[in-house]
């Protein structure tokens, strides 16, 4: 192999052994990947039926969704975007691709945060691009400053956000983003949004990018808010006259979106109360997962204000998350995601538990944990 080496997602090593127990047929609950556990709304599925009996389903990118975008834009945040700006793709991971792909040269600098999505930095190192991160721990409640980034010498040619953020459930407000966009302005830094989790916050509106910076590029997807992970679909918001050119990197990439999904996901877009009515379940399992742990002994956790992921501080159990992942999968059947996936320095300490299950699955892992933990502390004691 010639390409540049890249991290394993260690979290799939947990999907792969919750996989074998369910064969087994051993329980399994997962909250190791940031995957809603419910399925797509019921007009999605209904949508799909109907078309599967009367499209060929060939390629093709939907005008119709792509204008229901440009709607969302509009009600949700008050932007206007042309129908040319609005990409889509075979999942966010796609658009990331090809925005990485069109907007930088092969040896610039990407600055990210740490920690953060590990496909953020594997991707960059896939494409010769040289991840920068940016140290943002639960002492600054995980979110960036302006000082941060200007300090980084030279200045990078791009900048990846999340708000909310991936693993933390961070989220920045109209002021802390616009400081940050300012900065990247004012140094000519590239900015990439990554909204995927826009919909699912806890007290306050997600803030876009694109309220504060037209040119920023904006990357989304039906995989968390619409809880369609498997669909593989979403989005991207880009400059108007960046469009064609990304559109091309898209199209030789990746052809085109799956149309069933894109039939799927303009349904799915109009099912509010579905959609509300799962960010409320998640909303309870975050203060019921932070209560339960907390009785455990895990305190560590910074409440999110979105997303649907707790990043909890295990440091006063082990110093080796990932072998703390494995047994927990092997001994009790909860599978957690270890907190070296999103940060290589300091996610020794951390794992990652998702709230996107039902609250009956909550409640089973709680119990499972408190069941195991004391015999993990004897045996790690021994």
């Amino acid at each position: 192999m010639r390409g540049p080496s890249v991290t394993p997602f260690h979290a799939g090593e947990i999907g792969t052994r919750g996989a074998a127990r369910l064969r087994a047929g051993r329980p399994f609950i997962g909250m190791h990947y940031g995957q809603p556990s419910a399925g797509a709304p019921p007009a999605a599925i209904a949508a799909a039926h109907r078309v599967l009996d009367r499209d060929p389903l060939g390629y093709t990118e939907l005008v119709e969704l792509r204008e229901r975008i440009v709607a969302y834009y509009a009600a949700s945040h008050g932007v206007e975007v042309g129908l040319e700006r609005v990409l889509l793709t075979a999942g966010a991971s796609a658009g990331l691709v090809a925005a990485y792909a069109a907007m930088f040269r092969p040896g610039d600098r990407v600055a990210m945060l740490r920690p953060g999505y590990p496909a953020y930095r594997n991707t960059l190192a896939a494409l010769r691009l040289t991840p920068v991160e940016i140290d943002c721990g639960p002492e600054q409640g995980f979110h960036p400053t302006p000082a941060q980034l200007a300090a980084l010498t030279p200045a990078p040619q791009g900048f990846v956000v999340a708000s909310p953020a991936n693993p933390t459930g961070a989220m920045l407000d109209a002021r802390q983003l616009g400081a940050l966009l300012e900065t990247c302005r004012t140094r000519g830094i590239r900015v990439i949004s990554d909204e995927i989790y826009h919909g699912i916050s806890f007290g306050k509106r997600a803030v876009s990018a694109l309220e504060i910076d037209p040119r920023a590029v904006v990357i989304n997807s039906f995989s968390k808010l619409y809880r369609m992970p498997g669909w593989r679909l979403g989005w991207m918001i880009v400059p108007a006259d960046w469009a064609a050119q990304v559109h091309a990197y898209l199209i030789n990439m990746f052809l085109t979106p799956a149309t069933l999904a894109q039939h799927a996901a303009l349904a799915a877009m109009d099912e509010r109360e579905d959609l509300e009515r799962w960010v409320r379940i998640y909303e309870r399992n975050r203060t019921r997962l932070i209560e339960g742990l907390a009785a455990l002994g895990i305190t560590g956790i910074v409440p999110p204000d979105g997303a649907f992921y707790l990043y909890a501080d295990i440091g006063h159990l082990t110093r080796d998350s990932m072998q703390f992942c494995l047994r927990a999968v092997d001994e009790t059947g909860v599978g957690l995601a270890p907190g070296i996936d999103f940060d290589p320095v300091n996610g020794q300490r951390f794992v990652r538990l998702s709230f996107a299950v039902n609250p009956q699955e909550i409640e089973q892992a709680l119990a499972q944990l408190a069941a195991w933990l004391p015999r993990y502390r004897d045996a790690e004691s021994a």
